[in-house]
């Protein structure tokens, strides 16, 4: 039989107003923030978070000393002023300095959105403060893997020895720092979950985009291009110094070890004969900045002209400092970009560019894992694969961003974090490209020739694992009177269907009672649905009998009828065999032939010879021995079903032994 293993349909839920949207949020623990403060308002009640409550337990237990975990308060902001503020005159950078907890990696992040207010308007609602409906709640939204949520907190803030034991303003009546940290610490578990982090993952949460990594130790050669591209597009930008097991120590030249900072400007300017690009940086510490040149007091800003040194030079101690690019990269070690899509790689000589991008959540099972040693042809032709069409390109420019997230369960200190990773082939040939990394979220970025590409996500480990795949792409002369670039095409698609008609509501369009379908229900549904397009329906359509036989195909519980769960795999094998058969047939005729059968069963990755295609083409095609698109989808599904049935029969052994029963069983209704 067929398994989950198999790839699951992508489910298209980021249209406008879907479940998970910035229309319409996810609720984080189920708790909605409009009905809580209505609640709350009409007793006269402050608020109080019961699923993040002013106790140790959202503290964590490792943080602190016993005797300190003890000792700490919880404060509302009416209790610490008279008149306290949600935001005063905006949000900036500056409002923002650390507190005892080192969770400076969040705070960089933080410190790069308020610099973009497209982001801070989603993470950030309006609709709350101190002054107006005030009961003693507040929320936020944050971006967990593929779904927008919103997370609703109470205002107590936990004090040690009358300090902020976290975040803290800057200015002391100003309070959107410190709850939205304490909203993220809800989101993650604990305040102890923010003692120390990674930039990448903190950037993604707070926008919802694709990001990147880059070794300034080994930087790609057009590094300053790309800084540049990503600071003129509004990408949000972080970098980190290197020593992670001697955090926090200030060097003779300012700088900290095994910190984090914020990446606030770019800039390109005259000096002496020539031009400098230098590079302005923040620390969240709100102190503490670089002696070296082009810091606030070196002489290299006499040579620079008296209105570009007034336009850029603050010299304050807030934490903010320049810096020239070869210092950058000698005194850190990564830089991390983020953007909804890569803008950061739109540089150069290019004009009018825009980025596809095609999403898709799936579950990822070992039994058809690559292996932890090597990646065989054999190996790579049975997984899942994402097809993916590259367009004409710039050779000198990037134009395909891939990114795959594993997914984190909400209790997030206890979840493993894989190796994870992904291949790229092309015409199933050998493996163009590979990456694995132990992280939540594996990103690079290629420049490929034209053609169709085979992704196929992986783990080195025998665990099944839930992620998230977003494959980028990018049109060049991209222009506003053109029409808009059109997804990749990808086999768990089914492009030709209108945009709601996911799986899910597919079913239960057809389902009897919203439960289960049945032969005469599937029927129906495989005619209406998936013969919309000319191509396929040249062939006939699916009869009564065909559909019985694809239902016993795939009902995995025996019972003549298909679940939500069963129905999700043939959903999948329908779009995966609707691109190969709209592949093969290029005379658009609306049947294959023995030859193009043949093609179709390989790039399938089944295996076939001669005498079995005969007789394919006898049961399944017509007197020419052609069979349209009805037929193949009946004749690969059984194919493809006693394949594995095979395989899972012979798994560990020389030969296979079954009784009559079970054979008769097996060929009787499968």
């Amino acid at each position: 039989m067929l398994t989950a293993s198999s790839a699951l349909m992508s489910e298209q839920r980021w249209q406008t107003g879907a479940k998970g949207s910035l229309q319409n949020l996810k609720k984080f623990n189920n708790q909605d923030f409009n009905h809580l403060r209505a609640l709350c308002l009409s007793q006269g009640l402050l608020f109080e978070d019961a699923t993040f409550p002013a106790h140790v337990s959202s503290i964590g237990p490792n943080l602190l000393p016993e005797d300190k975990l003890q000792q700490i308060q919880w404060k509302r902001p009416t209790e610490l002023q008279q008149n306290p503020y949600l935001i005063m005159d905006g949000v900036s950078r500056f409002d923002i300095m650390q507190g005892e907890i080192g969770c400076c990696w969040m705070l960089a992040a933080l410190g790069s959105l308020t610099l973009q207010k497209q982001f801070l308007e989603n993470v950030l609602p309006k609709d709350q403060g101190f002054q107006d409906n005030y009961a003693g709640i507040f929320h936020f939204r944050f971006w967990q893997y593929g779904d927008w949520v919103d997370v609703v907190i109470d205002d107590q803030l936990p004090f040690l020895n009358g300090r902020y034991l976290s975040v803290h303003p800057r200015t002391s009546n100003e309070f959107w720092p410190s709850l939205l940290e304490k909203a993220y610490a809800k989101l993650r578990g604990s305040y102890q979950n923010l003692h120390g982090g990674y930039l990448s993952d903190a950037l993604v949460d707070l926008t919802g985009g694709v990001q990147v990594q880059l070794s300034l130790k080994d930087p790609p050669p057009d590094l300053e291009e790309i800084l540049k591209a990503a600071d003129k597009s509004k990408c949000l930008i972080v970098c980190s110094t290197s020593g992670q097991l001697r955090r926090n120590i200030e060097l003779r030249n300012g700088i900290v070890r095994g910190h984090a900072y914020t990446v606030t400007g770019t800039v390109k300017l005259r000096y002496k004969n020539g031009w400098k690009h230098i590079i302005r940086i923040w620390n969240p510490w709100g102190y503490r900045e670089w002696k070296g040149p082009w810091s606030d007091d070196s002489p290299q800003w006499k040579y620079v002209e008296p209105k570009c040194r007034e336009a850029l030079l603050r010299n304050k101690d807030d934490g903010e400092f320049w810096m020239s690019c070869e210092n950058f990269q000698e005194q850190f070690s990564w830089l991390y970009i983020c953007n909804s899509t890569p803008t950061f790689l739109d540089f150069g000589d290019q004009h009018c560019t825009m980025w596809s991008v095609a999403r898709h959540i799936d579950l990822w099972s070992p039994v058809l894992a690559p292996g932890r040693n090597s990646y065989s042809s054999g190996a790579v032709s049975t997984n899942p694969q994402y097809f993916f069409e590259v367009p004409d390109y710039d050779p000198k420019s990037y134009n395909v961003v891939i990114s795959l997230m594993q997914r984190h369960a909400e209790d997030m200190q206890d979840t493993k974090t894989l190796k994870i990773g992904f291949l790229i082939t092309m015409n199933n040939s050998k493996i163009l490209k590979q990456n694995f990394s132990l992280s939540r979220d594996v990103t690079d970025y290629y420049i490929l020739n034209p053609g169709t590409y085979a992704l196929i996500p992986a783990t080195t480990e025998d665990q099944e694992f839930e992620f998230l795949l977003r494959i980028f792409i990018k049109s060049q002369d991209y222009n506003e009177n053109s029409n808009p670039l059109p997804r990749p095409l990808l086999p768990m698609d089914v492009p030709r269907q209108n945009q709601d008609s996911s799986y899910k509501a597919v079913f239960l369009r057809y389902a009897k009672q919203g439960s289960a379908i049945d032969a005469s229900q599937l029927q129906q549904l495989l005619n209406e649905v998936i013969l919309q397009d000319e191509m396929t329906s040249l062939g006939g359509r699916f009869s009564f009998d065909s559909c019985r036989g694809i239902l016993s195909l795939m009902d995995l519980n025996s019972n003549g009828q298909l679940t939500l769960q069963e129905f999700r795999i043939l959903w999948q094998s329908l779009a995966k065999y609707m691109d190969i058969f709209s592949k093969e047939d290029r005379n658009h005729s609306g049947f294959l032939g023995v030859s193009e059968l043949k093609n179709a069963i390989q790039t399938a990755g089944l295996a076939t010879n001669e005498h079995l295609l005969l007789l394919m083409t006898l049961r399944y095609g017509n007197a020419a021995r052609r069979i349209g698109f009805s037929d193949f989808v009946c004749c690969m599904l059984r194919l493809e079903t006693m394949t594995y049935a095979f395989q899972n029969l012979a798994e560990g052994r020389s030969q296979i032994s079954m009784t009559p029963i079970e054979w008769l069983t097996l060929a009787m209704y499968t």
